[in-house]
């Protein structure tokens, strides 16, 4: 009996060393939802609905993983929207390295075209190195940049930014003329609620920020999203 009860604790503690194992985060990240217990996620990359057409290399979960720093003033900018009934919702947040070495894979590749239509219709994929929509390192491996948009807190439809998210081509650009009022409305409330609590944005696409004084500015990490 007592053989039995010594295997059921070493089996209980051996779970649990194993469940906290898989919960670690690198010292400075957190899992933003222990931040801002209500925000959307939607990783892009973790789905088959991106650029790719297929899950990326590194996203084993829909967890949205950030520096503690990035993650405390993202919560301001959630309460700021708050009391305009409105919310955020992340496309993507930490981006482990082995990721972006997938997405330089990917773009190698000129016979995988399949997302082209939606994505990047306008765009010789045989340029994206060139023009900067691919690179060999990427901000978010520094866990203090996202990709994020505003939806009603209500319906959580975005609001209608003007072009989708991951667009390459100028339509996406901040400054970009050719949409509505309400859509720039709607983009220079976004720029303005994250250039308050301190995201630098990113002039080619009305998603991207990047936290000033970013506290890992010249380490980029490969730990997965899980």
């Amino acid at each position: 009996m007592k053989n039995k009860i010594l295997i059921i604790l070493f089996i209980i503690v051996s779970l649990a060393f194993k469940l906290q194992e898989t919960n670690t985060l690198p010292e400075g990240f957190v899992y933003a939802d222990s931040v801002i217990p209500d925000i959307e996620v939607e990783l892009r990359y973790y789905s088959s609905h991106n650029f790719v057409g297929d899950t990326i290399t590194g996203y084993q979960a829909n967890r949205l993983i950030l520096t503690k720093q990035a993650a405390e003033a993202l919560k301001l900018v959630q309460d700021d929207l708050q009391q305009q009934n409105l919310c955020l919702k992340v496309y993507d947040g930490y981006r482990p390295q082995r990721a972006v070495n997938h997405f330089m894979e990917w773009a190698r590749n000129l016979t995988d075209t399949i997302k082209k239509q939606e994505f990047y219709p306008n765009v010789n994929k045989k340029y994206l190195f060139r023009d900067g929509y691919i690179a060999t390192r990427s901000g978010h491996s520094r866990g203090s940049t996202l990709d994020l948009t505003i939806v009603d807190a209500e319906t959580l439809e975005p609001l209608d930014m003007g072009s989708p998210y991951d667009f390459f081509g100028i339509p996406s650009w901040v400054s970009y003329e050719g949409i509505t009022k309400e859509q720039k409305e709607n983009r220079q409330l976004l720029q303005k609620v994250m250039n308050k609590h301190n995201f630098r944005s990113y002039s080619k696409e009305w998603w991207h920020f990047t936290l000033r004084w970013e506290p890992f500015p010249d380490t980029y990490f490969d730990f997965p999203v899980k």
